[in-house]
């Protein structure tokens, strides 16, 4: 039995640009597209927040474990090794809360948990 010949693929078409915008374009924009041209991204926002407690702190920020965008600009987890022992897994961790302006800039922070740094969360 032969084989259907192959049928050509249409081509999709491609969206004209139109006053800089692409007519395929949703109208509506996710929160991330809302935020200003001048507004750090995720990436500069963790920076700047590790960067800023660091300075205040006067300690190295471990990790940032958590970073979500707000109304006001952007909150953020960060993890500080606040006294090292050895084992380093006995050392004890705090973890702050800090917010950040639209700009980046550090409004606010709050030691917001201690713990030792081989302490794992357990289920509620």
């Amino acid at each position: 039995m032969a084989e259907e010949p192959a049928r050509p693929r249409r081509a999709r078409p491609r969206p004209t640009e139109k006053d800089g915008e692409t007519q395929d374009r949703p109208a509506h924009r996710t929160s991330a597209t809302k935020r200003k041209a001048g507004v750090p991204s995720a990436a500069s926002a963790m920076r700047s927040a590790a960067g800023q407690l660091a300075q205040l702190l006067g300690r190295t920020p471990d990790s940032v474990s958590s970073l979500k965008p707000t109304e006001d600009g952007w909150q953020a987890q960060v993890e500080v090794v606040e006294l090292e022992r050895i084992p380093d897994t006995t050392s004890v961790m705090a973890s702050y809360k800090v917010t950040l302006d639209p700009d980046g800039r550090l409004v606010s922070y709050e030691r917001t948990r201690r713990y030792s740094r081989g302490m794992i969360d357990r289920p509620t």
